[in-house]
């Protein structure tokens, strides 16, 4: 059957696996203070590809020595933690990962992913690359382009409470584009700005990195993954840092392997 859109939308419950969570307007749904740490920077994330970015820049700054500390609180978006008024006033937007900076009496709200890569990465001069202008560009790239991925093919392909031929395919096409330009990409340079390893290439892992090693959506083998030798290489490199594996475990709270859990993090020593 052919669907009609009416004149005029109206919510109706569609289905799928975030239909409880999903709305068309913004704010609060109920009061909820967000709990505070010692540390000079507070986030508040889960380990989704998107949360994944910001943990994995924390653990290579300790990694690389310079003097950060963090307390990490799980927000579970399953159950509507980011509806709180508190997470509410940190990211009006109400998607993690946000983060509260007092470093230096600073007292700063930060949302969106790659703006809390670019704060932080900027105050430690760290990640940045020789080529800021191409690091940047691929920074950039993924923030545009992601959505496709998850929003697009990951939902049809994975959460949609049925499967249809259209969306999948249009999306599919549109994630094996992405993943070409990748490996076209790499083909020429080892990391994606060039020379150095950046940011860009930590948010680019987050998602087509962890893509490939077939940790979303169960579609590797559907995206015959293997056939993108370059980026393949990339992202097992990237995945043996330990920074990486740290900030992999971080605010995770699902997945079968224990090992690979940590709901909050406020220490060092929590990896032990």
């Amino acid at each position: 059957m052919t669907y009609e859109p009416p004149k005029v939308w109206q919510n109706t419950q569609s289905g799928g696996q975030f239909a409880n969570i999903n709305r068309p307007v913004s704010g609060p749904t109920h009061d909820k203070d967000l709990p505070v740490g010692d540390h000079p920077y507070q986030l508040y994330s889960l380990a989704t590809p998107n949360g994944v970015k910001v943990t994995v820049l924390f653990e290579e700054l300790i990694e690389a020595g310079h003097p950060v500390e963090y307390d990490a609180w799980l927000i579970n978006i399953g159950e509507g933690d980011q509806f709180g008024s508190g997470f509410v006033d940190v990211n009006p937007n109400s998607k993690i990962p946000a983060l509260f900076d007092r470093t230096d009496g600073l007292n700063a709200r930060i949302f969106e992913s790659g703006a809390i890569m670019m704060h932080l990465a900027e105050r430690y001069g760290a990640f940045l690359g020789d080529n800021r202008p191409e690091m940047m560009s691929w920074l950039f790239w993924q923030m545009g382009s992601a959505p496709f991925l998850g929003g697009g093919f990951g939902h049809f392909y994975a959460y949609a409470p049925e499967k249809f031929e259209y969306p999948i395919n249009r999306y599919a096409m549109e994630a094996k584009r992405q993943l070409d330009v990748l490996n076209q990409r790499l083909e020429d340079v080892p990391w994606i700005a060039g020379d150095d390893y950046t940011i860009a290439d930590m948010a680019i892992w987050s998602w087509y990195g962890q893509l490939v090693l077939g940790r979303l959506y169960n579609a590797a083998e559907f995206l015959a993954v293997q056939d993108y030798e370059h980026l393949m290489a990339w992202a097992e490199r990237i995945d043996a840092r330990p920074a990486v594996r740290r900030g992999r475990m971080v605010n995770r709270s699902f997945g079968d392997d224990e090992s690979l859990k940590l709901p909050e993090r406020h220490s060092r020593d929590d990896f032990k």
